[in-house]
């Protein structure tokens, strides 16, 4: 997104008359978006949403406790259909 609006910038900015002022007003007004604190947050919250949708490593749910050391673990998607099969057991 943000390198599509860069790029219409510097297309308007390359095909514009309006000269040194225009581009220098643009110029400001990019650098100050892309150093506002409210654009790194979103690329950093952007960035770990993508990191957690292509994470391979399973996230561990606790299913049941063996001994005060020992517990047994399972992914979640699992965890919750083995919930679901004790639950409709009962």
């Amino acid at each position: 997104m943000i390198g599509l609006l860069v790029g219409v910038a510097a297309g308007y900015v390359l095909g514009t008359r309006a000269g040194r002022e225009r581009f220098e007003q643009i110029s400001r007004t990019a650098r100050t978006v892309a150093t506002s604190p409210a654009t790194k947050k979103a690329i950093e919250v952007g960035r770990q949403k993508l990191s957690d949708a292509l994470s391979t490593t399973p996230k561990l749910e606790r299913i049941a406790d063996i001994d005060d050391s020992t517990s047994v673990y399972a992914p979640q998607e699992a965890a919750r259909g083995q919930a679901n099969l004790n639950g409709s057991r009962r």
